[in-house]
């Protein structure tokens, strides 16, 4: 068995890397030989090799074994009990085309790759300059290589398709030109050779391939943990295990690398993509504008209605990927079982893979938040009973007469009716507060961390990295809006001469006018919230409150208007929402921002900010301004001639909870609705204005099926990134006040995953797929919102819970008796301004929630109680955010970005590879020479021997370092033949690619 087939079955379930060390070993080979016990070329898969493999990975156990017998190359040929062949990897990714022949050409062999739509009955696509661009653009097409086949259109009412296929030789030259990393040839289809060498043995213990016994204590557990994780894992006889396969840049000069008569090397993801890749940069004009190119710019001038590549099948028909997808990954009733990734990023391409393995993550990594929640929420129900405050305020006797809320209308109104208040409040305000607050901070912290090294993981295996970023050519819409500007700039990469923007009389006032709108939608966001506050105020007083029985509305009109004003302010959020996008996507377009690139990052920017404004203002409003700044009777600070909100004896957090329940609930569920009918909506539309209200376009074609479907945007992930986004901002920033946001948003997102999954798989286009290596800005939003939450939750247990003033009572009292009493004042009702009408009471005093000392007449002063909860409440927060701080750092420096194991992985596999390429080149080079005398090869045996620490040294240390261990080599080879050791002619071997 050769070292690349041995390494890549040992790595299946292991990533992949795109960097390389080349020669990293090459200053420490010698040219001497050492006799070497083992004849086995690195990559050879000869017979009589492979009981030496399975006698030195574990002692022949039955995977080794396995692995042993297998032979020949890709995929091992699995069966089933009853002796039917199961799928692999490349037949499921291949199925499609196989399956169904509206997905090839007229003569059922070649692959439609990408289709061209456009309209007979649609003037912009019948003017004379259309029929011109079509067809130097479809002949500029061919003459670039690709096949083009033709569908009238009688019997599609009017629509003209043309199919494109990508041939082989224009896959190998775009291969190239893109840098695509592709899979290596396995073991068995190298060339073989017998030749004395030691790549193995050094790969092998680098590789460290042999397997580490464990007790039977351990494989107990592991064989329970793994028979309990079997239940919620992909079924692997419907998605194979992707076998891990080394890869590199793609390049025709070593196509011998690669096996590219396979019928899945170059995949459906891979056509369509350097199909898009060649549609963007034709031109459809006679030479002269150098901007008339692009399918985008032709689509947006109806030249063209849609391009777009195919499905691979019907959702209804087995036998495709697209179906495999649908029954067993967008189905609700497998949302409980892992995602198989590998085939949405085969499937849909590495970025919106990407989006479904960090949505994933993020959900699984909601589960402990969630639990830690509800475990601190089942605590604060199980006490509430025994939580001393609210048990004297249900207790007291009706003497304790607070004074009115409002002006005129409302009455003096007894502690007492506040109890269940009381009660529910205790559950969201408590010590465990405290506790869940820090435990959170930590929590995003290890989540972005974490995230990071999974998404290493990921990156190493969908080979992300060091895949090549090609200079991005001007937006369409860019170039249409400078047609007229005449002075040009030369490109300094593209060498183009390319428009250029007017700064005093375009660039300027587009940036003016972009600030000035986004900071006006900004401050109406901010009216709407104080339109909601005044209309809690007037509600306060209203007659319906004066004269109704209901006692919900008579003793707690807090609660009752907190809940309506939470549904009024969600209402307008959502009438929001689509005014700032289509304003923030106007605005953009206005700052002609030349590439699609810096067009979505300025547009993410505006909407982020726009919507952050839109959902959390009422939030901050309650969780850090209401209540702070009202006066005391008799110097009320009125707001609009109102007197401002008041918070309940016992604090705002109960508002603030409910405020934050009905929003972030009521938004998961309407998101929810319009996710899952939007997309229909928009696909009826879309038959509707092309084809007639009252006909239907009904065909097997899978080309024709397709078009009916949505066009998938440029930034169709946008609105899936941007509502988790805003998810995980109620989850962290304000969670001291809800343990239960992580509970809510774990059950949305196990159900948000199946629903986008369906949702791409049902209503949309296929995407072309495209490469990148992260999430993108989405991941500096991510840090910025964690060590936003940090200072907030600090705020809130600070300053809006009453956990401080109880911590000081409690410590100078010893308890929280008479705790109540020490949070009221008394307020004499003979100098109270606007006294309640009608009133019933006889009383001379009134009480109200503050820390204040009577005087005489109107004359109050804070008390020293006020004083020391203020230092406290200051000091709680230098603590806790510098605590905090502390413990996030210890835990981004205790988990490294990539683990040790991925960057030992990555080592190893470009040592193999580096090796590989290295002896194939070699050799042929060799071939090509006459040899005279004896050939020998450079002395790979002494790398198996070096130790872990050498070979770090070997791989990464200096000359110093390479020398000592040469001299380490040399004084462990046995004594050198008298004779002297064979010359070699053809000299060092040359470096590696």
């Amino acid at each position: 068995m050769s070292v690349l087939s041995n390494y890549q079955d040992n790595l299946s379930q292991d990533m992949n890397t795109d960097r390389l060390y080349p020669q990293i070993l090459l200053p420490y080979i010698g040219n001497e030989i050492t006799p070497s016990t083992v004849q086995l070329h690195p990559l050879d898969f000869s017979t009589e090799n492979k009981n030496f493999i399975k006698m030195d990975l574990d002692n022949g156990s039955e995977a080794s074994t396995r692995a042993a017998e297998e032979v020949g190359c890709g995929q091992p040929q699995l069966t089933k009990p009853n002796g039917k062949p199961v799928a692999n990897h490349c037949s499921i990714v291949m199925g499609g085309i196989n399956n169904n022949p509206s997905l090839t050409f007229n003569d059922g062999v070649r692959s439609i790759d990408y289709v061209l739509v456009w309209e007979s009955g649609r003037n912009d696509a019948t003017t004379p300059e259309a029929y011109e661009q079509r067809r130097i653009f479809e002949q500029n097409l061919e003459h670039d290589g690709l096949q083009l086949e033709r569908e009238e259109p009688e019997g599609l009412y009017g629509l003209n398709f043309v199919k494109i296929h990508v041939p082989v030789d224009v896959l190998r030259d775009y291969s190239e030109i893109l840098k695509l990393r592709m899979p290596m040839k396995d073991g068995s289809q190298l060339r073989k050779s017998g030749r004395t060498n030691a790549i193995l043995n050094a790969a092998l213990y680098i590789s460290k391939f042999s397997a580490v016994k464990t007790s039977n204590f351990i494989d107990r557990v592991e064989a329970t943990w793994d028979k309990f994780i079997s239940k919620i894992r992909v079924d692997p006889e419907l998605f194979p295990e992707r076998r891990h396969r080394l890869t590199a840049i793609y390049s025709k000069d070593k196509e011998y690398l690669f096996d590219t008569t396979s019928e899945c090397f170059w995949t459906p993801s891979i056509r369509s993509r350097i199909v898009q890749f060649i549609l963007d940069r034709k031109k459809f004009s006679k030479p002269g504008d150098d901007f008339a190119f692009g399918i985008n710019r032709l689509i947006s001038n109806c030249t063209y209605s849609a391009a777009y590549p195919l499905h691979d099948g019907d959702l209804k028909t087995p036998g495709s990927m697209r179906y495999l997808l649908y029954t067993e990954w967008a189905a609700v009733s497998k949302c409980l079982k892992y995602q198989p990734l590998d085939y949405v990023k085969d499937y849909f391409g590495v970025k919106i893979g990407l989006y479904f393995a960090w949505l994933g993550f993020y959900t699984h990594m909601l589960i402990p938040a969630s639990l830690v929640g509800l475990i601190c929420f089942i605590y604060s129900a199980a006490t509430v009973y025994s939580n001393k405050p609210s048990e004297d305020i249900c207790n007291y006797n009706s003497t304790i007469k607070m004074c009115p809320q409002c002006d005129y209308f409302c009455e003096f109104w007894d502690l007492k009716a506040t109890c269940l208040q009381s009660r529910i409040t205790y559950l969201f305000d408590n010590s465990t507060t405290v506790f869940f607050a820090i435990f959170m901070s930590f929590w995003a912290a290890c989540f972005l961390e974490l995230w990071k090294r999974y998404s290493a993981e990921m990156t190493h295996r969908w080979d992300l990295t060091g895949f090549d970023v090609y200079e991005e050519h001007p937006r369409p819409q860019y170039l249409a809006r400078l047609a007229h500007v005449k002075r040009r700039q030369l490109n300094v990469v593209t060498g183009e001469n390319e428009p250029m923007v007017p700064f005093w009389r375009m660039r300027l006032p587009a940036t003016l006018m972009s600030f000035s709108v986004v900071a006006l939608l900004v401050l109406l966001a901010l009216a709407t919230v104080l339109g909601v506050v005044l209309y809690r105020m007037s509600l306060l007083g209203a007659a319906v409150l004066r004269h109704n029985d209901n006692v919900l509305i008579t003793y707690s009109p807090i609660m009752f208007t907190t809940a309506t004003a939470a549904c009024i302010n969600l209402c307008f959020i959502f009438l929001f929402n689509y005014i700032y996008q289509y304003l923030a996507e106007w605005l953009t377009e206005k700052e002609l921002l030349r590439t699609q690139t810096e067009f979505d990052d300025s547009l993410t920017l505006k909407i982020y900010l726009l919507q952050f404004v839109n959902y959390y203002a009422s939030i901050f409003y309650i969780a850090f301004f209401k209540g702070k700044i009202i006066g005391r009777p008799g110097e009320y600070i009125r707001f609009f001639g109102h007197r401002q909100e008041e918070c309940a004896p016992g604090g705002c957090l109960l508002e603030l909870s409910i405020q934050l329940a009905i929003i972030m609930v009521g938004k998961q569920f309407i998101n929810t609705i319009v996710e899952m009918m939007m997309p229909y909506l928009l696909s009826w539309w879309n038959i509707i204005r092309t084809i007639g209200r009252k006909r239907q376009l009904k065909s097997p074609l899978q080309w024709v099926k397709d078009f009916k479907l949505v066009d998938f945007p440029n930034m169709g992930l946008f609105p899936e990134y941007l509502e988790m986004i805003l998810q995980y901002g109620f989850v962290t920033i304000f969670v001291a006040a809800f343990p239960l946001a992580p509970l809510f948003a774990l059950i949305n997102n196990v159900l948000e995953m199946r629903l986008d999954a369906r949702k791409f798989l049902t209503c949309f286009r296929r995407p072309v797929p495209q490469r990148v290596t992260d999430i993108g800005v989405w991941y500096r939003i991510l840090d910025s919102i964690g060590k936003l939450s940090v200072i907030t939750n600090g705020f809130i247990i600070a300053f809006t819970s009453e956990f401080i003033p109880r911590l000081v009572y409690a410590f100078t009292h010893g308890s929280l008796e008479q705790y109540v009493n020490n949070t009221l004042a008394d307020f004499n009702i003979t100098v109270l301004e606007h006294p309640p009408l009608n009133s019933t009471y006889g009383g001379t005093m009134c009480s109200f929630p503050g820390y204040w000392d009577y005087k005489n007449g109107k004359d109050y002063a804070h008390s020293t109680w006020y004083w020391h909860i203020i230092g406290a409440r200051l000091a709680f927060v230098v603590v806790f955010e510098n605590v905090v701080a502390l413990g996030t750092i210890i835990v981004k420096w205790a988990i490294p970005d990539m683990s040790g194991e991925l960057r030992d992985r990555i080592r190893r596999e470009a040592y193999v590879i580096n090796s590989y390429i290295l002896e194939e080149t070699r050799a042929r080079s060799q071939a090509g020479r006459d040899s005279q005398g004896d050939t020998t090869e450079p002395n790979w045996n002494h790398i198996a021997s070096l130790s872990g620490s050498d070979f770090d040294l070997a791989a990464h240390g200096d000359q110093e370092d390479l020398a000592e261990l040469r001299e380490r080599a040399a004084a462990a080879r046995p004594p050198p033949d008298p004779a002297g050791p064979p010359v070699d002619p053809a000299g060092p071997p040359p470096a590696p690619v």
